[in-house]
């Protein structure tokens, strides 16, 4: 296998599809190569290793915008910076992690009050989602 790749490769390489790649590249986190005369662009096997990273990133809650933080500290070798970033995502994802658990404790008291019936009548859910 050659170790340059088509961007279909790349794809495959990376574990994604080809669209993928190409709004990486819209987006600035991956290079496009230049296109030789008459030919396809060709992409190095680091290419696919970039994209990857992105995945992963994305895996663990990263939005696009800071996994570019996160590869310009890559680059920058910038441990403590990139230390800071995932810190706040942690923080961003404990806050999510409270508000949903406020939201399923809301909705079980709705439920519970279903399951015990209304004394107006009418669903104590919709009760509650119309009441001012």
């Amino acid at each position: 296998m050659s170790n340059e790749l088509t961007i279909g490769k790349l794809a495959t390489a990376a574990g994604v599809n080809v669209e993928t790649i190409r709004y990486y590249q819209r987006r600035g986190l991956l290079t496009e190569p230049v296109r030789p005369a008459g030919g396809q662009r060709r992409y190095s096997p680091n290419d696919a290793r970039r994209v990857r990273f992105i995945k992963r990133a994305q895996v663990l809650g990263f939005t696009l915008e800071e996994v570019g933080s996160l590869l310009t500290l890559e680059e920058a070798s910038a441990c403590a910076e990139t230390q800071e970033l995932a810190a706040h995502k942690l923080r961003v994802i404990d806050q999510k992690l409270a508000d949903l658990e406020a939201m399923r404790s809301a909705l079980a008291g709705l439920l519970r009050k279903c399951q015990r019936g209304s004394s107006t009548g009418g669903c104590p859910i919709i009760q509650v989602l119309d009441s001012d």
